[in-house]
């Protein structure tokens, strides 16, 4: 038997176990395979069940012998991509490669009021201290 991957096709049927005979049989796409020991040559399963279209509907765990499954479509093997990298551009002569974040702090002293002297004036009118 294969080793089984995410991503694999499985056919469960009979021959896995007498749960899954006749029109009990199902397609499981693989998620994972419990590494805990059991009984031997048995192994627990999570996948999605597919229907006829291929749509996952449910997902399940299942316990099953492991030499009666079929991989119908194993997963596809994964080559990792080719890294790239754009080029970084050099800061403008006289410039700092970090941004001056210092203008975006506010110049507030602390206890003195940041309102317009217009905004000031309002408040005063309608009684509101500032």
């Amino acid at each position: 038997m294969t080793e089984l991957k995410p991503g694999d096709l499985l056919l469960i049927g009979a021959a896995c176990s007498v749960q899954f005979a006749d029109d009990r049989e199902l397609r499981l796409r693989l998620v994972s395979v419990d590494p805990r020991p059991t009984y031997q040559g048995w192994v627990w399963l999570t996948g999605y069940v597919l229907n006829d279209k291929g749509l996952a509907v449910d997902k399940r765990e299942v316990f099953v012998q492991q030499a009666g499954l079929r991989v119908l479509r194993a997963a596809p093997a994964l080559t990792p991509a080719p890294r790239t990298r754009a080029p970084r551009s050099a800061p403008a002569p006289g410039k700092s490669p970090t941004p001056d974040r210092s203008a975006s702090v506010s110049a507030a002293t602390p206890g003195k009021s940041t309102r317009s002297a217009a905004d000031r004036l309002a408040f005063k009118e309608t009684g509101v201290s500032t």
